[in-house]
């Protein structure tokens, strides 16, 4: 007879079990499934190839963010860690897949970048690997892979290394065009996420409150001869973590929101 539960990470581990084996693709035991999805480089999976997002690269055309500490989460082959690291940003990159982090290895030596890159679950890499603060973190594709219980992990990771002024640059599936909608209790009655999860404008807005939104919006659809990637079923997202208020009032007010 097991009663093992103590704290919310057993809780967490508890309904993590719960998923398997789908949560292969996103825990620590997911060295299995992600290498076979990375293992044959010629498929013809749309963010293979070596371009950046065109959200971040208009953020950053713009001035939304500027050069500093970025991490990437979820980076895949790299091709995000690569394009931050070339315009002098600090770049820390993980990911889960170790075959996803030999080919993002493989491309910063070829584009001589410097990025520090960590083979592992972001929410139990130690202080010491993913220190912060962060000035950008920077999520194309690996939010919407967690369980609903993992949100907790995720604003908790959030809110222990994003520097006070830093930017979450997040790309997620869109409701009605790519990912599970099933409400979230559905999730845990069918044991299963469906391949990735869903979000509204609304849900994107209310799960990251303590956030200011700079921007949402769809990405947009690049091309296959862009240098951007761009995929029209994917939310593209700007929250800014507040500054202290040096006057001692709280927080500094929000920005007026951008939108395109």
């Amino acid at each position: 007879m097991d009663r093992n539960i103590r704290t919310v990470d057993d809780v967490l581990r508890l309904l993590d079990g719960l998923f398997a084996p789908e949560a292969d693709r996103w825990t620590a035991g997911a060295a299995t499934w992600w290498d076979g999805f990375y293992g044959d480089r010629a498929k013809p999976v749309p963010f293979f190839v070596a371009k950046p997002d065109e959200n971040l690269v208009s953020y950053l055309d713009r001035g939304l963010i500027a050069p500093g500490r970025a991490l990437d989460l979820g980076c895949g082959p790299g091709r995000n860690s690569l394009h931050l690291a070339s315009l002098g940003f600090d770049v820390d990159a993980v990911d889960l897949s170790p075959a996803a982090i030999a080919w993002a290895e493989e491309r910063a030596r070829e584009a001589r970048t410097g990025i520090r890159f960590h083979c592992g679950d972001a929410f139990t890499l130690t202080t010491t690997e993913l220190s912060g603060p962060y000035d950008v973190i920077h999520d194309s594709g690996c939010f919407h892979h967690l369980p609903p219980h993992r949100r907790i992990s995720y604003l908790a990771l959030l809110d222990r290394v994003l520097a006070p002024g830093g930017h979450l640059a997040l790309t997620c599936f869109a409701a009605g065009a790519m990912g599970c909608e099933l409400p979230d209790a559905d999730c845990y009655r069918e044991r299963r996420l469906h391949g990735g999860l869903a979000y509204t404008p609304e849900a994107l807005r209310a799960i990251f409150a303590d956030l200011t939104e700079i921007e949402l919006r769809r990405m947009h659809d690049e091309p296959d001869d862009s240098p951007l990637f761009g995929e029209p079923f994917l939310w593209t997202a700007l929250f800014r973590k507040s500054r202290p208020d040096p006057a001692g009032s709280g927080t500094q007010p929000p920005p007026e929101r951008r939108q395109e």
